[in-house]
């Protein structure tokens, strides 16, 4: 029996709190938004870890280059979708979570496309800056209630702005560069 690298097991970590958030954030309140907020914060903080231990041990598998960034995925759109449901007030417009539940459809997808034309589409500089910016959104909104004199829905959606932006330019880039590279016989 072999055992799983240690970036896999995290990667699975953030997947199994996807279900915690969920029945964390089905109701509404100070403590709830709190634990949501610190199961969060544990699953950004594993995505950075399992990518710095994957570089540095040089241990990377197919099961980590296919489900890690799933798992970012799933991740961000179920607390899209939760915060959209909330019945707190505010809530995060939907329109904003479809633009950036659609933007990451969109690039998975160019990837895949990309992938069968024997093109990788690393995550570019752009792009990280977006998930930067998406997740200190998605904490701020978590977290959603005034604490220590900062009214934490205000200061999400001023990050969940800047993430959109970088959303929609990034999906841009990735489509110019994948346009640029591949025929696609239309």
């Amino acid at each position: 029996m072999t055992v799983a690298p240690v970036p896999n097991v995290l990667t699975l970590f953030r997947v199994a709190t996807i279900p915690l958030l969920v029945v964390l954030l089905l109701e509404p309140g100070e403590g709830r938004a709190l634990l949501a907020a610190l199961a969060f914060l544990a699953a950004s903080l594993s995505d950075f870890l399992d990518g710095y231990l994957a570089r540095r041990h040089n241990v990377t598998t197919s099961f980590g280059k296919l489900f890690d960034p799933l798992a970012d995925k799933l991740l961000v759109v179920t607390v899209l979708v939760m915060l959209v449901a909330l019945p707190r007030e505010p809530r995060v417009p939907a329109w904003m979570a479809a633009v950036l539940i659609g933007r990451e459809i969109a690039v998975t997808g160019l990837r895949a496309i990309a992938s069968q034309e024997g093109i990788v589409l690393a995550a570019e500089r752009l792009g990280k800056y977006k998930m930067a910016f998406q997740i200190l959104a998605l904490h701020g909104l978590l977290l959603h209630y005034h604490w220590l004199g900062v009214d934490w829905h205000a200061a999400g959606m001023y990050f969940l702005w800047i993430s959109l932006v970088l959303s929609v330019w990034s999906a841009a880039e990735y489509h110019r560069k994948v346009y640029r590279t591949c025929r696609f016989g239309f």
